[in-house]
């Protein structure tokens, strides 16, 4: 039986297929009185579209959510938020080339293995549009814990072989800086050259994705099988495309002595903190109160339009040339899905913890 549910005390359930009638979800578990912003909402599923940037794919749906039940007007009223929102932009013929032979490095062959039928058009499940029902309740999930001083932020960290150099500062980069999300503006204009180069090919480059969770209070995540690295790793590599996580240091961090590595607790305003944070605010899978700080790989798009050699669905080896919509690289549309995928993990925590209170 296939999982498609995330998170126990902040559950999301999701539906649909990319080019079924509709996708949605259930939110189970979100607070009573909260009072959404519908706006902001919809400026979260804005940031998850193409925004006609040429390197991202050509297909655009209004994304207009429907909301079922658990609202009264806009406040949620304690009972499950169902909503959904249709598919209209649907051009199944442009995957009929698709349907005989499958993708290099996509899901396709995995899927019709396991569940003995291939999947729907455009990828059925297996498609990214079925993040934007996580993006809307991350959207809900962020609202919820700016109320207790959380903030997440994510941003293009790197795409192909450019990265931003050295650190940027949480208080100085700007996420929505640019179509690529990237907060430096030099290393965004190398990114937006290398990508008309690799759209010119008719291939695809992958990148990397940097979040940072502000405002943490101690003591989240369970010491064993629930530490916050392991369900935000959890979260990280449920998304499509997503082969890497890493929090604080990561894999940086094998090269170093301990004695370089390890954060000096101190005082500061009152507070026990430390002076350095390779950790990425966690100890023992438990938030220490600094930012959570990690790191998310993505591969380069599987369906290209450069010809791949491949075999057909009764075993005879051919030459696949796709066509169809598809991104040339998809870490700038991530980094929202990446956020909403953090704040279904801290919600999820904050109310587990709320409930081992006494």
């Amino acid at each position: 039986m296939s999982s498609n549910s995330f998170g126990i005390a902040f559950k999301l359930t999701t539906f649909g297929e990319s080019h079924g009638k509709a996708i949605g979800g259930i939110i189970e578990g979100c607070p009573p009185n909260l009072i959404l912003d519908l706006d902001y909402i919809n400026h979260e599923i804005a940031r998850r579209k193409p925004s006609n940037a040429f390197w991202a794919t050509p297909r655009n749906e209004e994304d207009v959510v429907v909301w079922l039940s658990g609202l009264s007007n806009t406040t949620t009223n304690g009972a499950p938020i169902a909503f959904m929102i249709e598919n209209q932009n649907i051009k199944k013929q442009d995957y009929n080339n698709l349907s005989s032979a499958y993708r290099p490095s996509h899901g396709d062959f995995t899927w019709e293995s396991k569940y003995n039928t291939p999947p729907t058009t455009g990828g059925g499940r297996l498609s990214a549009r079925e993040t934007l029902t996580r993006v809307v309740a991350g959207a809900i999930a962020k609202q919820w814990l700016l109320k207790s001083g959380i903030k997440i932020t994510a941003w293009t960290h790197s795409i192909g072989s450019i990265s931003i150099p050295g650190d940027i500062l949480i208080e100085t980069q700007n996420h929505e800086l640019n179509a690529l999300c990237c907060p430096d503006p030099q290393t965004a204009e190398l990114m937006e050259n290398l990508l008309r180069g690799i759209v010119e090919k008719g291939d695809s480059v992958g990148g990397i994705v940097r979040c940072a969770i502000e405002g943490l209070p101690v003591g989240l995540g369970e010491p064993l099988f629930d530490k916050t690295e392991a369900l935000l790793g959890h979260a990280m590599l449920s998304i499509p495309a997503v082969k890497g996580f890493e929090i604080g240091s990561g894999f940086e961090g094998t090269k170093m002595t301990g004695s370089c590595h390890n954060d000096p607790f101190i005082i500061k305003d009152q507070k026990i903190t430390t002076s350095s944070n390779h950790s990425g605010g966690v100890l023992g899978g438990i938030t220490n109160g600094s930012n959570i700080d990690f790191k998310v790989a993505f591969k380069p798009v599987s369906t290209i339009k450069l010809p791949q050699k491949t075999i057909d669905r009764n075993g005879i080896e051919t030459t696949l040339e796709a066509s169809g919509r598809h991104d040339a690289c998809v870490v700038p549309r991530a980094v929202v899905i990446v956020e909403a995928m953090a704040a279904l993990v801290i919600a999820d925590l904050m109310l587990r913890q709320k409930q081992l209170e006494p």
